[in-house]
């Protein structure tokens, strides 16, 4: 079974960057796709944004279109969340996942691997 492990989360201002990776326990070559979504308090979770594995499709959600960008190392395992421009209603927990479907999908339950999720803190 994958396990997967998110870094990088952290307090920032509002305007500033931070950069999520998420690293895998084993080869995510198999792995179809891949993902972010992210939880605020007394919020359900979020689609944050989707690649397929050879990173030829890429999703993201309206309230991140042009400050976020996804990538994916196969060779590394890894897969990680550019964050720019950010703003106090970026705050939450993020969580990579993953999943063996071919197609990105914005719910959760579609996932079935999951990270314990890196909390990213925006100051306004």
């Amino acid at each position: 079974q994958v396990q997967l492990v998110e870094s990088g989360g952290g307090l920032v201002q509002a305007g500033g960057s931070l950069r999520l990776s998420c690293t895998a326990s084993e080869s995510i070559f198999s792995i179809n796709v891949m993902g972010w979504f992210r939880q605020a308090p007394g919020k359900e979770r979020e689609f944050v944004s989707g690649i397929t594995r050879s990173g030829g499709s890429i999703y993201y959600a309206d309230s991140v279109k042009g400050r976020f960008t996804i990538s994916r190392d196969n060779a590394k395992n890894t897969m990680s969340l550019q964050m720019n421009s950010l703003l106090a209603e970026d705050t939450a927990v993020y969580y990579c996942a993953a999943t063996s479907g071919v197609v990105v999908k914005t719910i959760p339950g579609r996932y079935e691997y999951w990270g314990q999720g890196t909390q990213v803190t925006v100051s306004s």
